[in-house]
């Protein structure tokens, strides 16, 4: 589930804003180490896989559950953002980013995924001079061992 889910979100993303995302890749803590990290160029979009709790449906055989996939889409500060800021229309544009990433992800499904689509979002400001933007989607996922 996680290889054909990263696969299409990779292949979604490329296409936002035609070709507007500059770096995709599996979230290692990268904004963290941003020094330590080799270059990437933003817009960036990192995926996490959330841990996943799985339900047996057939013991052994069959399960299911709702994993949460976190994208850190990561851009660079476009200034001051303050009321009558005169950097305050392109400071906000990665809000518009975020619109059309949910555009190209919603109700996305796959054959061992179904039902793609947000449940939280959160803003992290807490990079000097980058934005890290936290969408978090659910989907509803289903595992098969083969007999």
């Amino acid at each position: 589930m996680r290889k054909e889910l990263y696969r299409m979100l990779c292949d979604r993303l490329k296409e936002v804003g035609g070709g507007a995302i500059k770096h995709i890749d599996l979230w290692n803590h990268n904004v963290e180490f941003i020094e330590q990290e080799e270059n990437w160029e933003r817009p960036a979009v990192f995926i996490e896989f959330r841990p996943i709790k799985w339900n047996a449906i057939v013991n052994g055989l069959e399960y299911r559950a709702e994993p949460e996939v976190a994208l850190h889409v990561v851009t660079d500060w476009k200034g001051g953002t303050s009321d009558g800021s005169q950097f305050q229309e392109e400071g906000l544009e990665v809000f518009d980013l975020l619109d059309e990433i949910h555009a190209a992800l919603c109700c996305m499904e796959g054959e061992a995924f179904k039902e793609f689509d947000l449940v939280e979002s959160d803003t992290n400001h807490n990079h000097e001079d980058i934005v890290e933007n936290i969408e978090i989607y659910r989907c509803v996922a289903f595992k098969r061992l083969n007999d």
